[in-house]
């Protein structure tokens, strides 16, 4: 038995699955004055009944360090960066307090310049002047040698909370975006591991002995303790659920165009070839570029609790939600109370909603029902608007999926997938603006807890193994190993997926489980003089994201 929990914006979704059947659903609102306690009072209604023992994991799709970020309610940082020599290093100043210390590693990873430990200490000084409990610590090529990070964080882990390492983030080599994972890592720590701490309370509480699972933003999950640590993986968790229910629900090997319709926001997603589209470098979050790994995913403010206002003579729907559709008691015309109007929905007070329709149509000169067609009609052309913005620049660049690079490739979407609240309402309209096929699942409005409750675990690793200098390196696994000058391709190789499988497991996953793969491999020779003093060999490995069990009896429309 499986428990699947999805916290979006508006609502709590939570599914039980087992043996790739929809045994049970809920669905909450969510309360963001008490974000714990829904989250327990929904998992409380959905086990009601059910043999606790049986559960074997729990996967849960979290907004904690997104909101965290958005709604800036991190804590304070201190940041020790060391950006050598040719590069100004305030562009990377990100946390309440930067120190920038002289030292040097280069790209080879030899130690160029020591560290100043005395720096150092000042630094750390003023952080604990400044009430800073939580740091970070990030040397320009840190992923060829990580000694200097080590040292800092030697002489910082007694007086800190919590210290990251930069290398440990990624072993991907983009220095500002390394510097900006890590100050987020450690700015959304103690926030996570405070509901990391109620949740394993409350579980124990509740006499439920599951391991827990944590949805990242690559659809993939990793276990509490491994989440505990990089809590900057769990950013955008919430578009991985939606990526991972449509791939559940509704499988495709056509290019497509992937929806999920919320209450606050519509998140839109790309098939190419039915595989999704990878974010090649790392998300961007509020203003930070990061190296997190992640499906590509982007939002916009528009879901069935949206607020409606009329600007200039023109219908505006959203970006904002501020609160409930009318019909339940809100302030504002929404989305849904248009539905409510059209017969399409059969909650909520359907006079208030024809008051809150009213409202809209007075702008216009219509009746009540022409205002909530129009609603529908301005969504519509508001999705096909931002789609055809987003394909345009895809189509402009290599694109990246999961498995590969495609060159050449041109996303054209040949059918649209959607779910979320709104989607059965909205499929007549999808297919009128973009004029291809819409399908939704028939447990649409459960979809995102139904992708947590599948994800697989997932990790990738970044190998290098330098033979004129003996060192194989796996940074985000502080793996450093000597190997000879007769070290192969294939022994590299062979190393990386034994390393891969390690970690896999080491997050929670089951051998049987894995699907592991080699995404990239190089290997250049390393010139001296004139001759070749060794070989620079570099491999990228990782578990697959994909799903647990197939989803069994969950028919589309």
């Amino acid at each position: 038995m499986i428990v699947g929990l999805d916290m979006g914006g508006t609502h709590i979704d939570a599914v039980i699955i087992e043996d790739g059947q929809i045994i049970n659903t809920v669905k909450k609102p969510t309360d963001r004055d008490n974000l714990f306690k829904a989250i327990w009072t929904t998992l409380e209604e959905l086990l009601s009944g059910y043999d606790k023992s049986k559960i074997e994991r729990i996967n849960l799709s979290t907004t904690v360090s997104t909101n965290a970020i958005v709604e800036d309610k991190t804590s304070p940082v201190g940041m020790i960066i060391q950006s050598g020599p040719g590069i100004k290093g305030d562009f990377l100043a990100c946390g309440d307090e930067n120190v920038f210390i002289s030292g040097y590693v280069d790209h080879r990873g030899t130690v160029v310049q020591d560290i100043d430990t005395a720096e150092v200490k000042r630094g750390l000084e003023l952080f604990k002047e400044k009430g800073i409990d939580t740091c970070a610590v990030v040397t320009k090529f840190s992923t060829r040698n990580p000694s200097h990070e080590i040292t800092v964080k030697e002489l910082a882990k007694t007086h800190f909370n919590h210290v990251t390492m930069g290398h440990s983030t990624s072993g991907k080599l983009n220095f500002p975006r390394r510097v900006f994972t890590s100050y987020l890592n450690s700015a959304v720590y103690d926030t996570f591991n405070e509901f990391s701490d109620n949740i394993k309370k409350s579980m124990e509480r509740e006499g439920i002995d599951a391991p827990l699972f944590i949805l990242k933003a690559d659809g993939g999950t990793m276990n509490l303790s491994t989440a505990e640590e990089k809590p900057v993986e769990t950013i955008l968790s919430g578009p991985a659920a939606s990526f991972m229910g449509l791939n559940a629900m509704l499988r495709t090997d056509k290019d497509a165009l992937l929806l999920d319709i919320g209450g606050t926001t519509t998140d839109i997603f790309f098939l190419a070839d039915g595989v999704p589209l990878f974010e090649p470098l790392g998300i961007k979050i509020d203003k930070y570029k990061t190296l997190v790994r992640a499906i590509y995913s982007h939002s916009i403010g528009l879901g069935g609790d949206s607020t409606i206002h009329i600007e200039d003579g023109n219908m505006k729907i959203g970006p904002k939600r501020e609160g409930k559709p009318y019909a339940f008691g809100g302030p504002k015309p929404t989305p849904t109370d248009a539905m409510i109007v059209l017969g399409l929905i059969e909650e909520g007070d359907r006079d208030r909603a024809f008051k809150a329709m009213n409202q809209v149509a007075n702008g216009f000169n219509m009746t009540a029902e022409n205002a909530a067609n129009k609603v529908l009609d301005v969504m519509g052309n508001m999705i096909k608007n931002e789609v055809d913005n987003l394909l345009y620049e895809i189509n402009s660049h290599p694109v990246y999926t999961v498995r590969e690079l495609l060159y050449g490739k041109k996303i054209k979407p040949q059918v649209i997938n959607v779910i979320g609240g709104p989607a059965k309402m909205l499929q007549p309209t999808l297919e009128e603006k973009f004029n291809i096929p819409c399908y939704y699942p028939e447990n649409y409005h459960i979809a995102n807890a139904v992708g947590a409750a599948l994800a697989k675990i997932t990790t990738e690793i970044t190998m290098i193994a330098d033979t004129a200098k003996g060192i194989l390196s796996v940074p985000e696994l502080e793996v450093y190993e000597t190997i000879d000058k007769n070290y192969t391709l294939d022994l590299a190789r062979k190393r990386a997926m034994e390393l891969l499988k390690e970690s896999a497991i080491s997050r929670g996953a089951k051998e049987e489980e894995l699907e592991l793969e080699i995404v990239e491999e190089n290997v250049f020779n390393m010139v001296r003089g004139f001759f070749t003093s060794g070989q620079n060999i570099r491999i990228k490995a990782q578990v697959k994201p994909g799903l647990i069990q197939e989803l069994r009896g969950d028919r589309f429309v």
